[in-house]
């Protein structure tokens, strides 16, 4: 009879549980049998882990084997625990020593050539392990980068199955033939393997260099000074904001432009945005960490699952969580389903999502922000001069009806988005303001907020609860009177209140205010209500009714 264990990974949404696989052979009829509550996809690494074995030159058992992954309640899936099941079985028929897998953690799936394969969520599993106490991982040669990210954790990256049984053994190291995209010249040494211990150092994208692409830039938008101006507020405290007007008129330009002007993630933020990132798969190639506020703009099309994260069996992330940390764009807001627009009412308040199935549950980050744009009709032409609106008074109702109250309440900024003029258009106002100078604005403000949170769970004003910010960080006497009197005529809400004095304070940072003036409020009643309140200074100190 033999025995042997070691570790892997299971990944509840983008949680870590470290998992011990445990393997033992007894005499017998040869068979084969995974428990521990495994899924289709992980039953179905029997049939690899032993073409694996063999293919690696090492003799399957002809023994009675069973392999369990312990905790059984946890439900386990994906084929990132072919590698632990492959040493398991090996450590227990005493190919190579038990107490050499013993403390190593496992992550990788297995070709039925001994390949072994990257898998999804390595970042979050190799945190879950590090948290847990381990500090020596093995994972498949193209996920080293990403798992040297976590700190104090010894990273061995190997390439196929006959390597690492080698390297147990204490046998000569097999060559083996880079993975398609990885030079052979990689770090990672001439027999293919890699032993790091250090976080990020700069690896870049194998192969060919990428070819450049033009960023895009706030200069290229033609008018729309107002709207712009909306933009940097949003930015500057992470207010959602939408944008309605008729087609043409530069909505989805300036929302493609607002992850610009957001300040560069933190080194928590980065592994946050990446551990999602790595959970759904969609990490570039020689980019393991996120470290640009990431964008995300689903079809009008996507359903809920796709959307707030779900799918068979356990859930998986969604846009609003790809998008954790940066921007969510939902363009044509107005032709996605209500059910889906207000699915999103949970996470835009908390900050995260919390996915129920009969097969567990899931918790994800979901602290985005929220940029919409819609037509103000179905034909678009609604309210233009000199057009000829097409929709019956009853289908532009139901049309607008789609964005309903709840979701809109939690919407600080609106903005009215014209038709460009010729002149305009033709730029003879002169050049706009490009990205970089707004998006330096930006981080000033961003600078100030966090020097008068310090010590707070906030760092940046869409955070702050109403309460505080009446209490700890008020406004100027008076300051809030015009509010005070659309909140009487039931023009604002208690929530939609909170949120004028957040984008109050966001205006006061940009214009270097100590706490906002009557002007700072004015203006956010204007965002919020889009009614005019006399001669509102622009963040910037610049009239919003002239030119820039």
């Amino acid at each position: 009879m033999g025995f042997a264990r070691t570790c892997s990974v299971a990944l509840v949404g983008v949680e870590g549980v470290v998992v011990e696989i445990q393997a033992d052979l007894e005499p017998g009829v040869a068979t084969f049998t995974l428990v521990g509550l495994p899924d289709k996809s992980l039953t179905e690494s029997r049939d690899r882990v032993r073409a694996a074995v063999v293919n690696a030159g090492a003799e399957w058992p002809q023994k009675k084997l069973t392999v369990g992954l312990s905790p059984a309640s946890v439900p386990k899936s994906g084929s990132g625990f072919d590698l632990g099941v492959a040493c398991a079985v090996l450590g227990a028929a005493e190919r190579i020593d038990p107490r050499s897998v013993a403390g190593l953690l496992m992550l990788g799936e297995l070709g039925l050539d001994g390949r072994v394969r990257p898998v999804r969520g390595v970042l979050p599993a190799v945190l879950a392990a590090a948290d847990a106490g381990h500090r020596q991982v093995v994972v498949p040669e193209e996920a080293v980068p990403e798992a040297s990210l976590v700190p104090d954790v010894s990273v061995l990256g190997v390439r196929s199955l006959r390597q690492l049984i080698a390297l147990l053994n204490d046998e000569p190291v097999p060559e083996e033939e880079p993975p398609e995209g990885l030079p052979v010249d990689e770090p990672a040494g001439d027999r293919g393997l890699s032993v790091l211990s250090l976080p990020g150092q700069g690896w870049a994208a194998p192969g060919a260099a990428r070819r450049a692409e033009r960023p895009l830039d706030m200069a290229d938008v033609a008018g729309q000074h107002t709207a712009r101006r909306a933009l940097e507020v949003a930015a500057a405290g992470r207010h959602h904001i939408f944008f309605k007007g008729p087609p043409g008129a530069g909505k989805t330009m300036l929302a493609e432009r607002l992850p610009g002007l957001l300040p560069p993630l933190t080194s928590q933020q980065s592994l946050e945005v990446t551990a999602v990132h790595s959970v759904a798969g969609v990490l570039p190639p020689g980019q393991p960490l996120v470290t640009r506020p990431p964008y995300c703009a689903p079809h009008h099309s996507a359903t809920m699952a796709s959307l707030v994260g779900g799918g068979s069996g356990l859930p998986r992330p969604g846009a609003v969580s790809m998008a954790h940390h940066g921007v969510l764009f939902l363009d044509e807001a107005a032709e996605c389903s209500g059910r889906v627009l207000d699915a999103m009412r949970q996470p835009l308040e908390s900050g995260q999502v919390v996915v129920a199935r009969a097969s567990g549950m899931m918790r994800m980050p979901a602290r985005f922000l929220l940029a919409l744009a819609a037509n103000p009709c179905p034909c678009g032409r609604h309210g233009m001069k000199g057009g000829e609106c097409e929709c019956r008074p009853a289908s532009v109702r139901r049309y607008r009806a789609r964005l309903s109250g709840p979701l809109m309440d939690r919407v600080d900024l609106r903005v009215h988005v014209k038709p460009l003029t010729r002149s305009e258009l033709a730029g003879l106002h002169g050049k706009s303001e490009s990205t970089a100078a707004v998006a330096e604005r930006v981080l000033a403000a961003r600078e100030r907020a966090a020097a008068r949170y310090m010590g707070t769970p906030w760092s940046a004003n869409s955070d702050v609860p109403g309460h505080e910010l009446r209490t700890r960080w008020p406004a100027e006497p008076g300051a809030l009177s015009r509010a005070e009197e659309d909140m009487e005529h039931g023009l604002l809400t208690a929530r939609g209140m909170d949120r004028v004095l957040r984008v109050a304070w966001t205006v006061a940072d940009l214009a270097g205010h100590d706490r906002p003036t009557a002007q700072d409020v004015d203006w956010a009643l204007e965002l919020r209500t889009g009614i005019r309140r006399g001669t509102s200074p622009s963040p910037a100190g610049v009239s919003l009714r002239g030119r820039p």
